[in-house]
């Protein structure tokens, strides 16, 4: 049956028919990965396959020694009795939805997604398939994100506003993923742009996957680095009230993630502006892009599973939850696997 293709079991989803793991929270044989995302991309394992853009960002994260194979998107690979191929995810660099065929049913594991126009990376594919495992991190009918069109104008004017008052803007964004999308995305011609040091070891593999980033300054961990006061600073989360963030002075802090969507967790993470920007679908993306692949069974996990089973069973549509270890926080960050101390600048 096709819900047999991908089981949960206690290291992680396992395709028996290929005698391989998908994003497991074990370290096993064979694990297929869909991006390198922490809760997705762990390392011990004793192989990995993943898609081509994706090798430098689990070099990061899983280490030297790993033992990492690459795959085009949309090329199709006998592994065992299971035929196995990557699809663009739109989420981040390289992250992919991994379809499996066998016997005549077909299986698509989507990781984490998005919809959205993002020039950081390649645009989500809807892959037809039997049965679609889906993420729901914003599976609430309250999260409909603007166009990031929208927010990048924002963005943009705020940065605008506080280069007129001789404040730095620090933009907080998730190092892997949220901070190329935006830099690519802000108006560059109002000042420099600085980055804290986990965004520019990544922005150094997006560069070498030919996505042109704008040019960016990594700011170091002493007092000394001249920040002219027309300048947007780019860091993690993590580092905000840290001894780096305090070095600039005068400044304005901004936060953008999708949790910013709701006015109560602008309030409680104390940010001057909050910009609703995610990599993850939205509500509508995400029953969007469920109804397009067609599936007959949908398996909702990570994130607001009931709200998003209940949907979709009243559209006709055979849906349960699955229950995994992904923490569906949208939390990302690489910063502890690039062994990276706040305020290193490193």
């Amino acid at each position: 049956m096709a819900e047999d293709l991908v089981r949960v079991t206690s290291q992680g989803l396992y395709c028996q028919a290929g005698d391989f793991y998908i994003d497991p929270w074990r370290a096993v044989n064979r694990a297929l990965i869909t991006h390198g995302h922490s809760d997705h991309a762990r390392p011990g394992s004793a192989a990995y396959l993943a898609q081509r853009d994706s090798k430098g960002i689990l070099r990061l994260r899983l280490g030297a020694d790993a033992k990492i194979e690459t795959i085009d998107y949309g090329v199709q690979i006998a592994i065992k009795d299971a035929i196995v191929s990557f699809h663009p995810a739109g989420h981040i660099l390289g992250s992919s939805q991994i379809r499996i065929e066998h016997k005549g049913q077909i299986c698509v594991v989507s990781g984490d997604y998005k919809t959205q126009r993002d020039p950081s990376c390649q645009p989500i594919e809807a892959v037809r398939c039997h049965t679609f495992i889906t993420e729901s991190t914003f599976g609430l009918p309250i999260y409909r994100f603007p166009s990031p069109e929208i927010i990048a104008a924002e963005v943009s004017q705020w940065w605008q506003a506080n280069a007129k008052d001789g404040k730095v803007s620090i933009l907080y964004a998730y190092s892997l993923g949220k901070a190329q999308h935006l830099l690519m995305s802000v108006d560059q011609t109002i000042g420099p742009i600085y980055t804290h040091g986990a965004v520019e070891a990544l922005n150094a593999v997006y560069r070498g996957c030919g996505v042109p980033l704008p040019n960016t300054i990594c700011v170091g961990d002493t007092s000394e680095d001249f920040i002219d006061r027309k300048g947007l600073v780019v860091a993690p989360p993590s580092a905000q009230d840290s001894l780096w963030s305090h070095k600039f002075g005068d400044s304005s802090g901004a936060f953008a993630s999708g949790w910013m969507r709701v006015r109560s967790a602008r309030q409680r993470r104390s940010f001057d502006r909050g910009f609703v920007m995610s990599d993850h679908a939205d509500w509508q993306g995400l029953t969007e892009t469920i109804v397009a692949t067609g599936a007959e069974r949908v398996l909702v996990t990570h994130g607001h599973t009931p709200p998003l089973v209940r949907y979709l069973t009243d559209l006709g549509i055979d849906a349960h939850a699955l229950e995994t270890a992904f923490s569906g926080d949208g939390d990302h960050n690489l910063e502890p696997a690039l062994n990276v101390e706040i305020g290193s600048g490193q």
